[in-house]
């Protein structure tokens, strides 16, 4: 069986860095560990995206984690599903390895790293800046969130602090289960200019209509 992890080239501007957070994971718990014991992402895959994220020539990285950094998805009474689990101070449990992966970002001076995600059924764009957050060892960066295309939508999740995420755009039912064929389905969308190397990610429903736009600028002076 071919393992899901991967790197797609898709020219000079843009690396696609495809994660699995299933299959390497740690069990499920309160999240509270004091070290990285593998994480969400397990050592070996870890290792694997620091060395093809500073190998990657490309203007643009986009890293694809199929469970988000900072949403607060809960599993059962005690346990979390993704990577936050609300607590908002200093990292703990699986926040220790997206910790280190940003900290070995920001030092080898890594530029225009995007994260896409989903899993939550809402759509979101989340920014994270060290100046709000309880770790700071990290450079800025984005992460987009859409989904669901044909499922029950639900409310948002809380927001986990750690990374000093702030919510700058989202759209959710305020209901549980919203049924597909309401407003609550969506999708994401990214484009790179040809010339100005500018990204523009466009939030979209499922009538295609673009809820939430943002145009980003590429940074120079890193590793390209």
């Amino acid at each position: 069986m071919g393992r899901i992890y991967r790197t797609l080239h898709e020219g000079p501007l843009l690396d696609v860095f495809v994660l699995d957070m299933r299959w390497y994971r740690d069990a499920n718990s309160p999240d509270k560990q004091a070290f990285n014991d593998g994480g969400i992402l397990g050592y070996e895959q870890q290792r694997w995206l620091e060395q093809e994220l500073l190998g990657s020539t490309a203007t643009w990285k986009v890293i694809s984690n199929d469970m988000p950094l900072t949403e607060v998805v809960v599993d059962g009474t005690t346990d979390f599903e993704a990577v936050a689990q609300g607590d908002n101070g200093r990292p703990m449990g699986r926040e220790l390895q997206i910790a280190e992966i940003l900290r070995f970002i920001k030092r080898n001076k890594i530029k225009n790293v995007v994260w896409v995600t989903t899993d939550v059924h809402y759509t979101a764009a989340h920014y994270f800046d060290p100046d709000k957050g309880a770790f700071s060892d990290f450079d800025p960066f984005w992460q987009f969130t859409s989904g669901p295309l044909n499922a029950g939508a639900f409310p948002f999740d809380a927001t986990d602090s750690t990374f000093g995420a702030q919510q700058v755009f989202g759209k959710a039912p305020d209901y549980s289960n919203a049924a597909p064929a309401t407003e609550f389905q969506f999708f994401g969308e990214i484009k790179i200019d040809g010339r100005s190397e500018v990204m523009t990610v466009n939030l979209r429903d499922n009538s295609g209509a673009v809820l939430w736009s943002k145009e980003l600028d590429p940074q120079r002076g890193g590793r390209r």
